[in-house]
């Protein structure tokens, strides 16, 4: 019974704290890219062009998509989550570009809680005690190659 009291003490007075932390920082791109396991998973089916970074001429454009991914944080630190959830979006953009026949996002940019960040190097990541989440928004094309 004890036990019982101090686990629901606990729940009232310290988990909402750490639920309330919610840290938004700014990544590489280049040092979350640049991790073998990105570089398995997105392969180069899809090329990716983030802010304004230049491209091919456009010859088809497919729309505008956003991909909004969480994961947890736990026991990880903001980088490891941020990167890890990072590549979760990534790979929703690639795989909605190949649904749609283009093979190429351009004017990729962070748009954490609304707020649109556009970067040639770097992303917005926000993380909690237990969450993290990426969101991406960028245009699907196909380019001339």
């Amino acid at each position: 019974m004890k036990n019982l009291l101090l686990i629901i003490m606990l729940n009232i007075l310290i988990l909402p704290s750490a639920f309330a932390r919610d840290t938004i920082e700014t990544y590489s791109l280049d040092d979350a890219l640049s991790q073998q396991k990105a570089k398995q998973v997105l392969g180069g089916q899809v090329a990716f062009y983030f802010g304004e970074q230049p491209h091919g001429p456009v010859l088809t454009t497919f729309g505008e998509f956003k991909s909004n991914k969480k994961t947890n944080a736990f026991n990880k630190s903001d980088k490891q989550a941020c990167e890890w959830v990072f590549l979760s979006a990534m790979i929703s953009l690639q795989e909605r570009a190949i649904k749609e026949g283009g093979n190429a996002v351009i004017n990729i940019k962070s748009v954490y809680k609304n707020n649109l960040t556009s970067s040639n190097e770097s992303f917005q990541c926000g993380a909690g005690t237990f969450i993290a989440g990426v969101a991406l928004v960028g245009t699907v094309v196909k380019i001339a190659q």
